[in-house]
């Protein structure tokens, strides 16, 4: 009498399992991802708090000059990286003007700058804004929605960098407080004509596109010249470079 042959084992137990293991472990990932970016601002404009901005230089200049700005616009990448370091040199640090950045992010177009906004909030919180602003700008192609799906790791290593107390740090990003400050700023720019970055605003007018060093001290001048800058401060056409 012939043997009777063993049945094989079915695989489709191991399978299934293999299967939810995989659709787990993706749900974990995706989670992961997901939480490494705010949520969209949806905070009802009667619950904002006023709009406020970040500013560097002398407070008691006679003028301001406000940006609104986007950390992911490449335009803002640019103004911050190449022609802000010559208007902190001739403009700032001789009290001509101080200097205010105003969150503008567009995030129907770029999907990791709210991400970026918030950890540059986070890190004021501690009193190093500026130190994370030239961070995020400096390494906006390696952060940006082209980049990466997941910016957060390289904020945590900027914070490292500028060495925040990272706990601190963390919570306040987890937190996603400061969301409402940065939609009540946007909201502001928008009040105000802004429709995108980066934008500037000099006395009462908006300037888009964004005018060099020498084209602000123009303006500076031109204000002054019509009594809009106090007469006592120094023409800022006696700077020059270098």
């Amino acid at each position: 009498m012939a043997k009777a042959t063993p049945k094989k084992k079915s695989n489709v137990g191991f399978i299934a399992i293999i299967a939810i293991v995989l659709v787990a472990g993706g749900a974990a990932i995706w989670t992961s991802m997901q939480s490494a970016k705010p949520k969209a601002m949806d905070v009802a404009a009667s619950d904002l708090p006023a709009a406020k901005g970040y500013l560097k230089g002398d407070p008691n200049a006679p003028i301001t000059i406000v940006e609104y700005a986007d950390f992911e616009c490449p335009g803002c990448g640019r103004f911050a990286t190449v022609e802000e370091p010559d208007l902190q040199a001739r403009v700032i640090d001789k009290g001509l003007a101080n200097f205010k950045f105003v969150d503008f992010p567009l995030t129907q177009i770029h999907g990791n700058t709210l991400a970026a906004h918030m950890a540059a909030a986070c890190a004021d919180e501690q009193g190093k804004f500026w130190q994370m602003h030239d961070k995020l700008f400096a390494g906006q192609f390696d952060w940006n929605t082209q980049a990466t799906a997941n910016p957060r790791k390289f904020f945590d290593g900027y914070a490292g960098e500028i060495q925040l107390d990272m706990k601190k740090f963390g919570e306040c990003f987890d937190s996603q407080r400061p969301l409402p400050q940065i939609q009540a700023n946007m909201q502001e720019g928008a009040a105000k004509g802004v429709g995108g970055t980066p934008t500037i605003l000099i006395g009462t007018k908006i300037y888009n596109p964004v005018p060099n060093t020498d084209g602000i001290i123009k303006i500076l001048d031109s204000l002054r010249a019509a009594g809009a800058i106090p007469a006592a401060a120094a023409p800022a056409g006696d700077t020059t470079k270098k």
